[in-house]
């Protein structure tokens, strides 16, 4: 099924991750997702602080074009914040041709150069979970564009090694060459929520053919296990908004490298 979206709005993948596929062969013998809950290892992850701000467009009376934004900044890891700061940017891309800007400075005086009416731009940034080695952060991204018949939202995930400073693409996360079964295990999930959903019990086969299953490309690690998420439309209708699929650490043993796993 092929979305139609205002000409004017793009949303792109973030292709700085892929700056991660040069790094270092991971520590077999030690893991970094302890055998803690939630509220343990957050105590152990790095110091966060807000960055929230309410902005609308400059001069502008009446119904304007309004910019949200909320935020983290990491003190003492600049690279990790200017990732976030970038890569927010980049998950809203107004115009046919990519701007250009690079982070949420240069995006918010471009997109006061474009925006229309009731344009709104709502950008945000959480820690989904921490521990003393890796930080994963959920970018979150809700555009309005005057005249569209709803909003879009989207979602990205950035597992940071705190180690090796530099975020992990998922094919990073995974023993090589095991891709496949990692795949597998996402269309098992999938499958299991389908079955909970009453429109698709109606009519399986309708629903299999309108929205099918979907490789999974936006995974986060958690002290559950391995989340993934989907946005609108990838796999589900608008009403279901961002579907996620939780994939247990016992069935990823000899999926995901060892240092993803937890320690018992």
């Amino acid at each position: 099924m092929t979305l139609n979206r205002p000409s004017r709005f793009l949303l792109l993948p973030l292709a700085v991750l892929a700056l991660s596929a040069c790094s270092s062969a991971p520590r077999s013998d030690i893991s970094l997702i302890p055998a803690q809950t939630e509220d343990q290892t957050q105590k152990d992850g790095v110091f966060t602080q807000p960055l929230n701000y309410q902005h609308v467009k400059p001069g502008c009376t009446g119904e304007c074009p309004s910019l949200d934004v909320k935020s983290l900044i990491f003190p003492g890891n600049q690279a990790l914040t200017a990732l976030v700061d970038r890569s927010l940017a980049q998950m809203t891309i107004l115009g046919e041709r990519e701007p250009g800007y690079r982070g949420l400075k240069e995006f918010e005086n471009y997109y006061w150069a474009t925006a229309n009416g009731k344009d709104k731009v709502q950008l945000t940034a959480r820690t989904r979970y921490r521990n003393r080695d890796l930080t994963v952060v959920e970018l979150g991204s809700w555009l309005y564009m005057t005249g569209a018949a709803h909003s879009i939202a989207a979602s990205q995930f950035l597992n940071w090694d705190n180690r090796l400073q530099m975020a992990l693409p998922l094919d990073r996360l995974l023993v090589p060459g095991r891709q496949g079964q990692f795949q597998e295990l996402v269309r098992q999930a999938h499958a299991a929520w389908v079955q909970t959903l009453p429109d698709a019990q109606q009519d399986p086969q309708g629903w299999a053919r309108m929205w099918p299953f979907q490789p999974a490309s936006n995974a986060a690690l958690t002290d559950k296990g391995v989340v993934v998420k989907y946005n609108a439309y990838e796999i589900a209708p608008y009403s279901l908004g961002q579907p996620e699929l939780l994939l247990p650490y016992a069935q990823l043993r000899g999926i995901l490298r060892p240092d993803y796993l937890p320690a018992s």
